[in-house]
């Protein structure tokens, strides 16, 4: 049996550095007004001993944790296979990680969890919350609201003509907004021209969940296109799916019953694409010269090793979870200075290379990717 190797303490640093323990209590949790000399026999000291702070009694100290809460509004089966969120979550992990912060995943399977994870996060658990894929009756914002966690959504959520979360309406609560999207409305706009340049009439838009604001704007785009076309816009065209393969595989096959001269589909995700274009093989017809196909979201590799290569519209899902993690750290790192806790996470220092909305979201720019499906 092999006997327990002591920790380093608190004491043992403080008398290897020759300094008071207050001393080494103020250098270790990043507190002011210790002469450089002396914080330099600190750190000197903590590399010696290879002292690691308690972590629990530093957060009683500095009352941070160190860690921030990423919340998925939907069920683990979903999160864990749609490569959208593997994507989005290693960008929001190396950002944590550059900054020593830990990442806790919290996922919402139903009502009763989000109930779940309003406690967790009102009990001072973390210091902040990364929260993305709400759907519009989501009661997630008014509840983040009243637990007092400094906030970033990942995605423009479900607000109202009156600036109010869906959640949050219910109580008058409103809380403030900060999100990072990407300019969904603008992408599907892209793809419906190209596919109108290329001589497409019957162009079709399998959408996502419409109780998601990235598949109605992506609806949006498609129709404001498809309205400036002459007969264009024909609603029985578009069928609701729900960014999955298998939704779109069923979303295909109710478009060619319905309309069997459709020649063009956008879908609204590249999971849903890749469902039309088994369908559309599967029926015998030619990609692009019978249907040309352009999806979302250029996620490698669903997008080069589809049947054909896929056309999509690219978003930097990776960069928009850092770009979330690092404005939710700036927020906690301003909030501290001024020392409100970091609770008005949305005060503005922006990064200059995406637009800022007039409601606090950052929204970042999409392009298109020309490949063998269109």
């Amino acid at each position: 049996m092999t006997e327990a190797v002591s920790r380093p303490t608190l004491e043992a640093v403080a008398a290897r550095a020759g300094v008071s323990r207050a001393t080494v209590s103020r250098v270790v949790n990043g507190g002011d007004g210790v002469r450089e000399p002396l914080a330099e026999r600190v750190r000197q000291a903590v590399a010696e001993l290879g002292y690691v702070p308690n972590q629990a009694a530093r957060s009683l100290v500095t009352r941070r944790h160190d860690a921030v809460a990423v919340v998925i509004a939907e069920p683990e089966t979903r999160v864990f296979a749609d490569p959208f969120f593997a994507l989005q979550l290693r960008g929001i992990s190396k950002e944590l990680t550059a900054h020593d912060n830990q990442l806790v995943l919290l996922l919402t399977e139903g009502r009763d969890d989000h109930a779940r994870v309003a406690r967790y996060l009102a009990g001072g658990h973390v210091d902040g919350a990364l929260v993305f894929s709400l759907h519009l009756d989501d009661p997630l914002p008014g509840l983040i609201h009243d637990a007092g966690v400094p906030t970033v959504f990942g995605g423009r959520p479900g607000w109202g003509d009156d600036g109010r979360a869906a959640g949050a309406a219910r109580t008058g609560k409103v809380p403030d907004v900060v999100y990072v999207d990407c300019d969904n409305r603008g992408g599907a706009r892209a793809a419906v021209r190209h596919l109108v340049a290329l001589g497409r009439r019957r162009v079709a838009h399998l959408t996502g969940v419409l109780d998601q604001t990235s598949a109605v704007d992506r609806l949006d785009g498609y129709r404001d296109v498809m309205g400036e076309v002459p007969g264009g816009y024909d609603p029985r065209l578009v069928v609701e799916s729900d960014f999955t393969p298998a939704g779109g595989e069923r979303a295909m096959r109710e478009l060619l019953d319905r309309c069997p001269d459709v020649d063009a589909v956008f879908a609204a995700n590249d999971l849903t694409a890749l469902g039309a274009l088994r369908v559309l093989r599967a029926s015998g017809r030619r990609v692009p010269e019978d249907v040309a196909v352009i999806g979302f979201d250029d996620m490698l590799p669903v997008a080069e090793e589809a049947d054909p290569p896929l056309t999509t519209v690219r978003q930097d899902i990776e960069g928009m979870g850092r770009l979330m993690a690092r404005l939710l750290l700036r927020g906690l790192s301003d909030g501290r200075e001024r020392g409100d806790g970091g609770e008005r996470t949305g005060d503005r220092d922006r990064t200059r290379a995406a637009d800022e909305t007039p409601d606090g979201g950052v929204i970042l720019p999409t392009t298109l990717i020309r490949r063998a499906s269109a």
